[in-house]
């Protein structure tokens, strides 16, 4: 038999966490000394103790807690519910994740007020281009809206032109316009320059994008998760030389490495 002091240490908890146990009657030890009042625990109560930790840490009240261990939960259902928790932490995560990378552009963009280089917007004529794609709706411009549906759309896309045996001739071509039906949403295409012409049987677009005969680019160098202060820094250009937009940005995917901080991207913004 162990000490409580040891059986809190092998379980990885506290004395006064287990006593408290003891006083709910969640977890009795073993043997209590009659005289002295110590606690004395098996190493098989250890296996009661991670089913108590592992369902608080699921979010359980200890009233919960027991509740369920009186229903006598196997291996396999706890298994189960540890396992979706953690696809859930595991999401909380990602999201938190990405809300930090949006709060960190912001604050770059509110540094740099006042002395944006603007300089480094081109203006230039753009050829017409040949793009295959494919469509989906994001609910709003914020990246966190847009990211999950233009990957996606990215993966799906190169997967049917390789069933399709059409290869790509140029850099990704992603394009953003209002849907229809308003509210904020935005569809999304997703393309990548071809040589191929239009068939039947192809399950993606192939469109001809027009020329644009002036339009403001800038280079963005990093994920597209911080686009945002090049993007403001275009922005600010275009009101301070009385610029106004006549259409729907483009974004080229120059380089796209599989660090995604070393990406390379044109933005385009036509010009009246």
């Amino acid at each position: 038999m162990f000490t409580i002091g040891d059986f809190a240490r092998y379980g990885r908890v506290s004395a006064r966490m287990l006593r408290h146990y003891d006083a709910i009657g969640l977890l009795r030890p073993a043997r209590t000394d009659p005289y002295s009042g110590y606690r004395h625990y098996t190493a098989a109560q250890l296996a009661q103790l991670n089913r108590i930790i592992a369902l608080k840490d699921l979010g359980f009240t200890l009233q919960q807690v027991r509740e369920i261990l009186e229903d006598r939960v196997n291996s396999d259902e706890l298994r189960g519910m540890l396992t979706l928790r953690r696809a859930e932490l595991e999401a909380a995560m990602a999201a938190a994740a990405a809300t930090l990378v949006q709060v960190e552009a912001r604050l770059r963009s509110i540094e740099s007020e006042g002395r944006m280089p603007t300089e480094d917007v081109v203006v230039k004529s753009i050829p017409s281009v040949r793009v295959a794609e494919l469509s989906a709706v994001a609910a709003t411009y914020e990246p966190q809206d847009i990211g999950p549906v233009i990957v996606p759309l990215y993966e799906e896309l190169f997967r049917r032109l390789e069933a399709a045996g059409v290869a790509p001739t140029g850099p990704g071509v992603a394009r953003y316009e209002d849907a229809p039906e308003g509210n904020g949403a935005v569809v999304v295409h997703a393309g990548v320059v071809v040589a191929a012409d239009p068939a039947p049987g192809h399950d993606f677009e192939i469109v001809d994008l027009p020329p644009i005969e002036r339009a403001a680019t800038i280079v963005h160098r990093g994920s597209m998760d911080t686009i945002m202060p090049t993007a403001q820094i275009l922005a600010r250009w275009m009101d301070t030389g009385g610029h106004r937009s006549a259409g729907y940005a483009r974004e080229i995917n120059l380089e796209c490495p599989a660090d995604k901080d070393k990406w390379v991207t044109e933005l385009q913004e036509p010009l009246a």
